[in-house]
């Protein structure tokens, strides 16, 4: 099977080319990706604990789900297929905001990303790809600040950066 490539772009979120994506990770070379925030009636998140399997962060606390767009789908696209293949449901998906981090690991890895930020609805278990999800929970945005704050190591790096970000747009949002 041939490695998944990423789309790899400039500061401006402009395609410059694709790589392999450990080639990518290995060579910390800037690439577009997503993550999704799946929110329920009482405002909660839900949180996926990545797979022990998983070549980076095994786990470890993230968002809802997150990968890499494949050349020719949308963000929305590329975040209701991933949620999909890790989760096992669908839902719509409105992308809030992006940025760029870059994040080193102890692996000699490092994700240096422009990430589009995407946020669902969904009020009904999920039916979790053990092969890419250990285990998931609902969490109030509250709850996860405060467990961030007081068990760091327990979170995937870009969930804690990405997190301060989304904290401050979620509650910028209207009252519903």
């Amino acid at each position: 099977m041939k490695e998944e490539q990423v789309i790899l772009v400039n500061e401006n979120n402009e395609q410059i080319g694709t790589m392999a994506k450990m080639e990518a990770h290995e060579k910390a070379v800037l690439h577009r990706a997503f993550s999704v925030f799946i929110t329920n009636n009482s405002g909660e998140i839900m949180l996926q604990q990545r797979a022990a399997s998983k070549y980076h962060s095994p786990l470890l606390w993230t968002n809802t789900c997150c990968s890499h767009q494949r050349v020719g789908e949308t963000n929305i696209e590329a975040g209701k297929r991933r949620l999909q293949e890790e989760m096992g449901f669908q839902a719509e998906l409105k992308e809030l905001f992006s940025f760029i981090y870059k994040a080193p690991f102890d692996n000699g890895l490092t994700e240096h990303e422009l990430d589009h930020v995407m946020i669902g609805s969904y009020n009904a278990e999920p039916n979790i790809n053990p092969e890419e999800v250990e285990s998931w929970k609902w969490m109030s945005p509250e709850a996860i600040k405060e467990d961030i704050a007081n068990n760091p190591q327990e979170y995937t790096a870009w969930f804690k950066i990405i997190f301060d970000k989304f904290y401050e747009h979620l509650f910028k949002m209207p009252a519903k």
